[in-house]
């Protein structure tokens, strides 16, 4: 199956079957594609935790709204964090990155203020996001992305204040009862004409 037919038979999963499990080798390959998501200027300014304890997924559900039980039933829930110390990134790449890299940063980026600089990261976390809902796609492995989540709660949950939460997306096989599946709720997306444009 293509790239393009793995997109179009992906959905958001509403239910999940906690009676099935993934393989643990396509998690681990989760955990490498997302090890090479981009990021501008290869900042990396992101952690990504996979949450397989029953016990913290529980405790997690009670801090997603409506998310709960997609967040209990998962196989693995992936959460997004972003750093949060700002000069912690800034010595990281000093060391990690070569100087033309550190000059663009001190140059565009060191001189906002702090809430731009989060921001800023918060883009490149988002673009990781993307990778792995792709790749969940094209492994056949459902997936829903969710916002709808108490993110300092997730914070306290997961501890380490380096990183503040962002994001989660719940991963796993969807049950049979998912109202959501694509034979039920068909995909709608806007005329392509008016999405995608050449010139």
């Amino acid at each position: 199956m293509s790239f393009f037919e793995s997109m179009k038979n992906r959905y958001t999963t509403k239910v999940y079957d906690k009676s099935k499990q993934l393989d643990p080798k396509k998690v681990e390959e989760l955990k490498n594609i997302l090890h090479m998501s981009p990021s501008s200027i290869n900042s990396q300014p992101w952690q990504f935790v996979f949450v397989q304890d029953q016990e913290l997924k529980n405790k997690l559900a009670e801090a997603s709204y409506f998310n709960d039980e997609k967040v209990r039933n998962c196989d693995t829930l992936v959460v997004f964090r972003r750093v949060n110390n700002i000069e912690a990134f800034e010595k990281d790449i000093q060391e990690r990155l070569p100087e033309r890299t550190n000059t663009y940063y001190q140059q565009f980026l060191k001189p906002l203020p702090d809430d731009q600089i989060k921001s800023w990261f918060d883009k490149q976390v988002y673009l990781s996001i993307g990778v792995l809902l792709g790749a969940c796609a094209e492994m056949g492995i459902d997936s829903t992305p969710m916002e709808g989540i108490e993110v300092d709660k997730y914070d306290q949950a997961l501890g380490n204040d380096e990183f503040a939460t962002l994001v989660a997306v719940a991963i796993g096989e969807r049950h049979e009862d998912d109202f959501n599946q694509l034979d039920r709720v068909p995909k709608v997306r806007k005329e392509f004409d008016k999405v995608v444009k050449s010139m």
